[in-house]
């Protein structure tokens, strides 16, 4: 129940700290030309970093209040993840199309750039996760090639959950529907507080997803690499070793087959997918 009133917690946030940074989200700096030739506000994902900043906030300033003085480090593990993924993200939306080399997409594109000596906004953005996702790993409480799968892990789902964004409505989709199972899972006392803090995530991402579907803002890679690297660091934190070097297994592989294929015409070919992709969007 404690999670169910952590997403509607994150609805009511979206929608309020939206409504607040309307004006901020509507800077020329943040516009963008989206897949129907629209200009839209980019990096709206930035609510959910402020959302859940806020919600963190506020349930530590109760917290303090009550008999509960303390604040549990798994939550503020799960805040940093947010907050230092929405960052890198936000630096390739801001800064992406800066530099006027279009071509460098993709890994290929970013190693391509980094061996003629320079660094693309999307380098940035791979190195830095990879190296904040191996100060957040210890939150799986794994030594050894364990700690390193926990690390891939998280910096493998905040970078799949970017190239899932193409389409609107879709990374919220997909990491909604990939959260659900493992915030139910997770039992154990040691997970509850990382299960309160990454349901807070899903729901600031479901309170965002109607402007998503509805093209009147774009999630960009700021709330796509904030809610992918919420959802690895669930994993993480809640399922077995087996489960999460399987997990990393499939999103690495994924994220090699997303360089020769594109994951819209897999989507598009194939009636279910399609039906959930187009469902709640424009026609």
């Amino acid at each position: 129940m404690t999670r169910v009133v952590a997403v509607v917690a994150g609805i009511i946030t979206a929608r309020a700290v939206a409504m607040a940074m309307r004006d901020l989200l509507a800077h020329p700096v943040l516009a963008r030309t989206n897949f129907r030739g629209t200009a839209l506000p980019t990096a709206a994902g930035v609510v959910i970093v402020c959302g859940a900043v806020a919600v963190e906030g506020a349930r530590a300033g109760l917290d303090a209040i009550g008999a509960d003085r303390s604040y549990p480090l798994d939550r503020l593990v799960v805040l940093a993840g947010v907050i230092g993924f929405g960052l890198l993200g936000l630096i390739d939306d801001v800064l992406g199309d800066a530099s006027g080399h279009g071509g460098d997409r993709g890994l290929r594109g970013h190693v391509r750039a980094l061996g003629r000596g320079r660094v693309t906004s999307g380098m940035v953005k791979l190195l830095g996760g990879a190296l904040l996702a191996l100060v957040l790993a210890p939150i799986g409480g794994q030594t050894g090639w364990r700690f390193w799968v926990d690390a891939v892990v998280i910096a493998a789902t905040a970078n799949l959950a970017n190239l899932f964004d193409r389409a609107p409505g879709r990374t919220i989709k997909v990491g909604v529907a990939t959260a659900v199972p493992f915030l139910v899972l997770a039992s154990a006392p040691s997970d509850r507080d990382i299960a309160w803090a990454v349901a807070v995530v899903v729901g600031l991402a479901i309170g965002l997803a109607l402007d998503d579907l509805r093209e009147r803002s774009m999630l960009g890679d700021t709330g796509a690499n904030a809610l992918g690297a919420s959802v690895g660091l669930l994993i993480v934190a809640s399922a077995s070793v087996t489960a999460r070097a399987t997990t990393a297994a499939v999103v690495v592989a994924l994220t090699m087959i997303s360089e020769r294929v594109s994951f819209s015409r897999v989507i598009e070919r194939t009636l279910p997918l399609r039906v959930l992709d187009r469902l709640g969007r424009r026609p």
